[in-house]
This record gives structure tokens, C-alpha cells and sequence, in this order.
């Protein structure tokens, strides 16, 4: 059995992403369209010394830049990184400020950028700009802040979570560890490596129900012989805090 495709999950909720990303500007011109198979080519940089602090946009793009939190005193010492995506009609500046005290205690770099359009572009299309931006991102941050290159994750809600869990299969060689909070689907790509994944997934969600997502995907990733620690939890499409500081501080190892 594959893994849950784009197309069985389109009949769970495509009318409400669908809804959600007309709310959202479009992508900005002039981003190019390549990486179609989602590799990402950034990598940390060994002589990198953390020149910032605080939380800060990365200044890429002016209405659909990337977010990066950088903890107080971190010095020389190489940081683990969280990459984290939004969910569908989201941002990163809204983003970072929702996670804001699930991330306020871990002592990693988080870097939330925000997707080129409404959501992410596998999610309703194939891998491109959002790919390409998410490298420019990473180079960034790799020139301002020294990186562990041995505790990188990925992470996100909802169509976030699909797009961690996507990416982060493909790029299992860049990221160690996936953190995913209610996916809906993975999207088909060529593995590299072998990250850890940790899915959480609420009971009664309505808008990506349990038993069409992440009751098909967990199995489906053991088969392929991924670690997968999975907490369903009561509740409908959210995040609970105290799970996601458990889940975060499992993903910076």
C-alpha cells in the first residue's frame, strides 16, 4: 500500500483549503520556478558565526517574506533549526506569532516562511516556487546563524503538515526529525534518508478527519519503515500547546 496520494484527499477537504486560498495574495513575480522534484540544495555553513537575535522577517519579500526567531545569548554554539510551514491562507508572520509560546522556552532557531501562494504549491500542483524560496530562506539563515547540521527538523499544521511531511520525506538527508500536527496526505517523491517522524492528529477534526488522514498515513510510513511516534489526541484541527512543546522538543533531539 502507497502512501495516501493527493488525489484520495481531495475528496476529504479540497473545498475548504480551496476557500482558504482565495484569501491570500498571489505569489510574488519574478520567484523562479524550479526543484520540481523538492529537493532543496541549501546546507549549513561550518564557519558560521550568530550575528542576530529576536524574531525578525528575513527580508526576501515584501508581502510574503520568511520569519526567523533566533534565541537570546546563543553565541558560538551551533543551534538545532525548526523549519516550520502554516496551514492553507496562512502566513509566517502570523505563524510564528500562533507558536510563539510552544517555541518561547526551546533554545532553537525557527524559521517559518510563508508560501508564494494561498497554500503550498504541492499541495495543489507539484513542487516549485515554494521550493526554490524555502532554499533562498535556508542560505540566508545559514549565513546568519551557525546551524547544527545534525538537528534539523520540519514541521507544520494542517496543509503545513502535509508539506513537512512531504518535504521532509524527500529531504531526509537535510532533516533528521518531521514533526507533522493533523496532515492530510503525502505527497509522492523520492526519499532520501531516514528521518524520524513524529504525527499528532485530533479525534473529532472535521476538516481533516483522522480516519481518512492520519490513521492511513501512519500505517503506511511504518511500512515503509519510518519511526513514527503518533498521539491522537480529543479535539478537532488544532494544536494543542502541550503536545506541540512535546513535540518540538522532541524535534531538536
Amino acid at each position: 500500500m502507497g502512501l495516501v496520494s493527493r488525489r484520495e484527499f481531495a475528496g476529504v477537504a479540497s473545498g475548504v483549503i480551496a476557500g482558504l486560498a482565495l484569501h491570500t495574495s498571489c505569489a510574488a513575480e519574478g520567484v523562479a520556478t524550479q526543484s520540481r522534484d523538492g529537493r532543496l540544495t541549501a546546507r549549513p555553513v561550518g564557519a558560521t558565526k550568530t550575528s542576530i537575535d529576536g524574531v525578525r522577517p528575513l527580508g526576501l519579500d515584501l508581502s510574503r517574506d520568511a520569519y526567523l526567531r533566533v534565541p537570546a545569548g546563543a553565541g558560538d554554539q551551533p543551534l538545532p533549526l525548526i523549519v516550520l510551514f502554516h496551514g492553507a491562507g496562512g502566513s509566517g508572520e502570523r505563524f510564528i506569532r500562533r507558536v510563539a509560546p510552544v517555541i518561547e522556552q526551546t533554545r532553537a532557531a525557527v524559521l517559518v516562511p510563508t508560501s508564494r501562494n494561498g497554500t503550498w504549491d504541492a499541495i495543489r500542483d507539484g513542487f516549485g516556487p515554494d521550493v526554490s524560496f524555502l532554499d533562498r530562506t535556508l542560505e540566508q539563515v545559514f549565513r546568519l546563524v551557525a546551524i547544527d547540521p545534525r538537528h534539523i527538523a520540519a514541521g507544520g499544521f494542517s496543509d503545513g503538515a502535509t508539506y513537512a511531511l512531504s518535504l521532509g520525506l524527500i529531504n531526509g538527508d537535510l532533516f533528521q526529525r518531521i514533526v507533522a500536527f493533523s496532515p492530510g496526505f503525502v505527497v509522492e517523491g523520492r526519499p532520501g534518508g531516514r528521518p524520524q517522524i513524529f504525527i499528532s492528529h485530533g479525534t473529532d477534526d472535521q476538516i481533516l478527519p483522522i480516519d481518512r488522514c492520519s490513521r492511513r498515513i501512519v500505517p503506511n510510513l511504518k511500512q515503509r519503515g519510518y519511526e513514527v511516534i503518533f498521539r491522537e489526541f480529543q479535539g478537532g484541527h488544532e494544536m494543542p500547546t502541550e503536545l506541540a512543546k512535546d513535540a518540538l522538543a522532541w524535534a531538536t533531539g
